[in-house]
Order: C-alpha cells, then structure tokens, then sequence
C-alpha cells in the first residue's frame, strides 16, 4: 500500500538500500508467514466452511488448537493491533501533510476528518466499513504504483551502488552524487574523507 516507507523514511542508516531490505523482510514476513499462518490454522479447524467470517472465524479456528483462551486471546491481539493501526496512519497522514504544506488550518481539518472517520467506523455497519476501506487501499495502492514506476529507476541505480560497494569489501555509504540526475535530496551530503569504513 506505500505506507510502510514513511517510517522507514525516518531511520538513520548510512545507505538506502539497507533499510530497503529490512522493509522488503519486513513485508515477507508479514505477508507470507503471519498472513499464511493465520490461514493454515482457519483451513486446519472445524471452523472452516462455518457462517462465521473475520474475527470469528478465527477465534473459533484457534480454539481448538490452543483452547478456550483464543477468543480472548485473538480479541486482545486485534484491539491492539488496531488502535497502533490508527495512531501511525495518523502519524504518516500527518507527516505528509507538514511536509505537503506548512498549514495549521490543513492539520485541524485533518485531525476532525480522522477522529469522524473513527467515529463513523466504530458506528457503521461492518460491511460499509470493509467496503471503503478497500477503495481507500486501492486508491492508496493505485497511487504507490505510479510512484514506483516514477522512482524505480533510481532505486535501482542505489541497489546496484550497494552492491558495488558490498563487493569491494566497504560498509556501504550513500551520498548524492552517487546516482547522476538526483535533486531535492535533503540527506546524504558529500562523502568525505576517511567516512567510509570496512566492513565487519
């Protein structure tokens, strides 16, 4: 969806790629181990095949697995997981919104549109709220793609400096003019002498 690398955006390293690849693992592990364990133990349960959908489901998947416990278990894991959903999609919306244009009147509109949002979602019916929230993940999606063809040349150009630098035996460090044709870029200075080190 694009929202992970505004995080990632604020971590201190010496070379892009690096927190790159711990984003991409980050996304693996997610996407692939917790996303398909969750699945497994719904498609391993009695529950499978049942009306139940969602949250219930898999309450009812991992009850047998675990025991009685899972329903609360599950029930506490979601309200934490979507209460730090919304404090750092808030933080990220409002990051950008700073960054976009210096306005207090923009953040306030913001800010009532989120708790409105909240409101509403904690108020409406179940399928509505599923319902906007893909188009917003399609229009988020949809947005991140383009920026991606947009910049996918000049994240491969850092890829294959990293590399370089990985095979002269050096703890790889970026600097700006390392890739020709690169503006705007409020990090990463000019290298200078003695800052690059061997590797470990």
């Amino acid at each position: 969806m694009g929202s992970a690398p505004n995080a990632a955006a604020t971590a201190h390293v010496t070379h892009p790629v690096k927190q790159g690849l711990i984003q991409s693992l980050g996304v693996f592990v997610d996407t692939l181990l917790v996303c398909s364990a969750t699945a497994f133990i719904v498609l391993l349960s009695d529950a499978y095949g049942k009306e139940l959908t969602g949250i219930e489901l898999v309450q009812a998947a991992l009850a047998p697995h675990i025991g009685s416990w899972a329903a609360g278990f599950i029930a506490l894991a979601i309200l934490l997981f979507a209460f730090s959903s919304v404090v750092g999609n808030y933080y990220y919306g409002e990051t950008n919104i700073e960054f976009i244009k210096k306005s207090k009147t923009w953040l306030l509109i913001y800010r009532f549109a989120v708790v409105g949002m909240v409101l509403f979602g904690s108020v409406a019916k179940v399928g509505i709220v599923w319902d906007l929230a893909d188009l917003f993940m399609a229009l988020m999606a949809i947005t991140n793609l383009i920026a991606i063809l947009m910049l996918g040349r000049i994240a491969l150009a850092a890829l294959k400096d990293y590399q370089q630098q990985k095979r002269q035996g050096i703890d790889p460090i970026f600097h700006v003019s390392n890739i020709d044709g690169l503006q705007n870029v409020e990090c990463w200075g000019e290298p200078t002498k003695g800052n690059q080190r061997k590797a470990v």
